[in-house]
């Protein structure tokens, strides 16, 4: 009762209040903005929350974490583009029902039920972190660690990539990073090359912003082109009636369900977790064709699963120290830097800290649904914002940001190469999440391993090899094998990554046939006019005023 009451007295203070605020609006204009990822956010703004308290850190990068994943929605609904890789699906259905002028209803569904989503994560991180986090306390030794970190950065590399040698190749540059600097065990300097400043390693923070930001940014200075297609306008009514809202239920249910499963898994992220519940909603509604032509359920089941995965990766992060997706592996970071290690020892030494933390993610989670049924049409308006003040912008807070997490230049020219490194990979197919991981748990990997062999040679192999640890081992090679089996079985042009690959070929087929359709309709693009058999919203009463947009 004592750290129930503590974690939830934090967040009484009033400079966390602000946090919150501060991390509220950052949030949203990420989402907003196509290119700017949740991860390259949360990661510029670790830099400056390092003076922070715990608390008031995490409020910021807790809630840019929860608003991005509301206002993402606004360009994928609006202009066909996701805001982040997260509202991936939002494009099949959200994108036609703006150019049937439903934009605003689109907008307003996905705001409901993205809230309805994370917070169903909240209370599965509440229920079973600390079972988790038990088990893995009583059960989990080196050898269990040391599969476990395997079986993620597994998992990372068999997603990331259509290349499995690609994202292995990933996965062992990461690992060879984490080597940097001095080895804990014999004090020896590995890597370093006579550079002082490498001895503590690489700046975790530099390398994240350089692959994440950086690289984005010089992607988009070298592709950039002027768009030919803006914003859609006619946002057309905001509010869904009930019976629009009790369609949606079956859809929310399913996607929802297949959500909270694949947060759990370490590495699997909201896009795939968008489409796997789009895909399992499709399937189990009675409308099923209308799903990609602008259909609500197809809305609602996209935004509903990808939202339901931030508290199974918020759970997997604190109960095992394992990042969910790249997001928490920048949490993680954050926490080492404030002396806190994610974990089962969490729940043990700082039990208040997840109370805050649960209390954090529902307040963030409110705020953003209050701010996303505002009808801001600045929202939109964000989106006509010429890219290279942005660009400027981002570049002057990306040094900022860095320089100030240890307040010295070696860090800046560490993002620097590392940004023309993440460009490179880029160019190159090469997927920067498992690099990430590897770095951030390579350490962790080979304390646990050097552990397991100091005490193999005094003990029987199977008391100190558990089965846990073989299962997982186990896992994590058929997370790298079984792809490749896959897609080489499939003809070389239809190979893909298992984000790539949840949907059925016929599916594909279906959603690309949908969008030709409407691609061949160009008056459909700033008109109210409706496709055939979308459905038809209720007739308004002529006296009865519309609201304005």
């Amino acid at each position: 009762m004592n750290a129930l009451a503590e974690g939830l007295g934090s967040l009484l203070d009033i400079s966390v209040a602000l946090y919150m605020l501060v991390g509220l609006l950052l949030g949203f204009l990420v989402g907003a903005f196509p290119g700017i990822t949740a991860t390259m956010a949360v990661a510029l703004a670790a830099g400056f929350t390092m003076t922070l308290e715990p608390v008031q850190g995490l409020a910021v990068l807790l809630t840019i974490y929860v608003a991005a994943n509301f206002g993402d929605r606004v360009p994928a609904i609006l202009v066909n583009t996701p805001g982040t890789p997260a509202s991936v699906a939002t494009t099949l259905d959200g994108y036609p029902m703006a150019k049937q002028g439903r934009a605003g209803l689109a907008l307003t569904i996905s705001a409901i039920v993205s809230a309805v989503g994370i917070l169903a994560s909240v209370v599965l991180f509440a229920a079973l972190a600390v079972p988790i986090a038990t088990l893995a306390r009583n059960y989990f030794r080196s050898p269990e660690l040391f599969a476990l970190v395997l079986f993620g950065i597994a998992i990372m590399i068999g997603i990331s990539s259509k290349s499995m040698l690609k994202g292995v190749l990933a996965g062992l540059i990461g690992l060879m990073l984490g080597s940097v600097g001095t080895y804990a065990a014999t004090a020896d300097q590995r890597f370093t090359f006579g550079v002082l400043e490498l001895a503590e390693g690489l700046n975790f923070i530099a390398v994240i912003i350089g692959l994440f930001g950086i690289a984005e940014l010089l992607d988009q200075l070298i592709t950039h082109h002027e768009s030919k297609v803006r914003p859609i306008s006619s946002l057309g009514r905001w509010l869904p009636n009930r019976g629009e809202l009790k369609q949606t239920g079956r859809a929310v249910a399913v996607s929802g369900a297949v959500g909270l499963g694949v947060g759990l898994i370490p590495a699997a992220g909201g896009d795939i977790a968008g489409l796997i519940g789009w895909e399992r909603a499709r399937a189990a509604s009675k409308q099923p064709e209308l799903f990609g032509k602008g259909s609500i359920e197809g809305v609602a089941a996209s935004d509903t699963a990808s939202s339901a995965t931030l508290g199974g990766s918020l759970t997997t992060t604190m109960a095992l120290g394992i990042p969910g997706d790249s997001v928490m592996a920048v949490m993680i970071g954050s926490m080492i830097i404030w002396g806190i290690t994610p974990g089962p020892t969490l729940f043990a030494d700082r039990p208040e800290l997840v109370v805050s933390i649960t209390a954090i993610m529902t307040v963030a989670t409110l705020l953003s649904l209050g701010l996303s049924l505002i009808r801001m049409r600045g929202m939109v308006k964000l989106l006509d914002i010429p890219r290279p003040y942005l660009w400027s912008g981002i570049l002057v807070f990306c040094i900022i940001g860095t320089y100030a997490t240890s307040n010295s230049i070696s860090a800046v020219v560490q993002m620097l190469v590392f940004g023309v490194v993440g460009l490179v990979f880029k160019r190159l197919a090469i997927p920067a999440g498992p690099v990430v991981l590897g770095l951030l748990l390579g350490p962790l990997a080979e304390q646990n391993l050097a552990r397991t062999l100091a005490i193999l040679p005094t003990q029987p192999f199977f008391s100190v090899v558990s089965p846990i640890a073989l299962v997982l081992l186990a896992l994590a090679v058929a997370s790298v094998v079984v792809p490749v089996i896959r897609n080489a079985r499939r003809p070389p042009e239809k190979r893909s990554s298992l984000a790539d690959s949840v949907l059925s070929d016929e599916t594909v087929a279906e959603i690309e046939q949908a969008h030709d359709e409407l691609r061949g309709r160009p008056d459909l693009l700033t008109s109210t006019i409706r496709s055939d058999g979308a459905p038809q919203p209720p007739r308004r009463r002529k006296n009865r005023k519309e609201p304005r947009s």
